[in-house]
């Protein structure tokens, strides 16, 4: 999604969104307070805990960095804080950077230069490389070395540079993207799953502990249920409702405090907020449920089309709320469920035949 296009008051009304899965600058100042130290502590992803345990534990076992690292998935499910693991549980310092900061091959080499052996480069968005660097990262992962391009034209002259043994740890969430090349270079690829309720709750109460807020289970399991099956997610919800006990009762979170809480901020009980219920609104009271084209639904809720087709409707298609059809978007049973609306009947004439795709 080019963000540019959604313009400045559409930029303000998403980075309001408690649902949003990417991080603003509250959530990575309280993130490096909450983030798990070792994969014990880590919450969630048995598979790729399990897996990632026995690359690392053996690599420390041969005396060996480890193999090179891709992690794919949803924003907010735990790559960059997995990273961090990695270089914990190897001992080693790590390096942060992100595929949109590297617009050069100059820009990755300064980077690969500087490493320490054995050190860890978390490369986050490793997706949005630029190919020039991309190509330059082909042969630093495999050889440990880069070609430094000395000169220009007829005369320029390919510095052969060593690189010292280091890990890379790659964050996608968008796998579909890497070339080939790129992701068979990769030891090790771990894909991170959307986390269960359950999951989410061991998540809220030890974040609430190192908080210090007092929830019950009742009260973690309703924050949970609303949280996307998203970790970061969760931890935000925690906050407010924090910030709502703390104001409003005497600090302690039950379930009808969270329930309360997240009722101000507009998140229902299927996690839910303002944007997804505009959209399922419009769809079956305008629309009679669908088939709408993507943008008059757009226009309906007064947001840009990009905003519906990436912000909203992922998750509304992944709760089974919203099907994408070549006529258009269509609302299932379960939104009107949700709504407490009642579907028209079946071939009746209604606007959803004036706004087909």
């Amino acid at each position: 999604m080019n963000w540019d296009e959604t313009g400045p008051d559409t930029d303000e009304r998403l980075d309001e969104r408690l649902v949003q899965a990417d991080a603003d600058g509250e959530d990575t100042a309280v993130e490096a307070a909450l983030r798990p130290k070792d994969l014990d502590e880590f919450v969630g992803q048995e598979k790729v805990r399990e897996q990632l345990d026995l690359v690392l534990k053996a690599a420390r076992a041969r005396g060996a960095t480890a193999d090179h690292v891709l992690l794919s998935g949803a924003p907010g499910l735990g790559k960059t804080t997995l990273s961090m693991i990695i270089a914990a549980e190897m001992g080693a310092p790590i390096r942060i950077t992100s595929g949109p900061a590297i617009q050069h091959a100059g820009d990755l080499a300064a980077i690969l230069s500087s490493l320490q052996e054995g050190e860890v480069l978390f490369l986050d968005e490793i997706h949005r490389m630029s190919r020039p660097a991309e190509e330059m990262l082909y042969m630093a992962m495999e050889d440990f070395r880069v070609d430094v391009i000395v000169g220009k034209g007829p005369g320029a002259t390919a510095i052969p540079l060593e690189l010292p043994p280091f890990t890379l740890v790659g964050a996608t969430t968008r796998a579909g993207l890497l070339p080939p090349p790129l992701r068979d270079r990769f030891g090790f690829t771990g894909h991170m799953e959307f986390y269960a309720p359950t999951e989410l709750e061991r998540v809220i109460h030890r974040s609430a502990r190192l908080l210090d807020v007092e929830i019950d289970a009742d009260g973690a399991a309703e924050i949970a249920g609303r949280s996307r099956g998203t970790p970061r997610i969760a931890n935000r919800l925690l906050r407010r409702v924090r910030d709502y006990a703390q104001v409003k009762v005497d600090g302690r979170i039950d379930r009808p405090v969270a329930a309360a809480a997240l009722g101000v901020y507009e998140v229902d009980a299927r996690g839910l907020d303002r944007l997804d219920r505009a959209v399922l609104g419009a769809l079956l009271k305008l629309f009679g449920g669908g088939p709408v084209g993507l943008s008059t639904l757009a226009v309906a809720v007064g947001e840009e089309r990009e905003t519906v087709e990436e912000v909203a409707e992922p998750f509304l298609v992944r709760e089974g709320l919203l099907a994408r059809t070549p006529r258009g978007r269509v609302a299932t049973p379960a939104a009107w469920a949700h709504l407490g609306l009642v579907p028209p009947q079946q071939g009746g004439k209604g606007q959803q035949g004036l706004f087909g795709a």
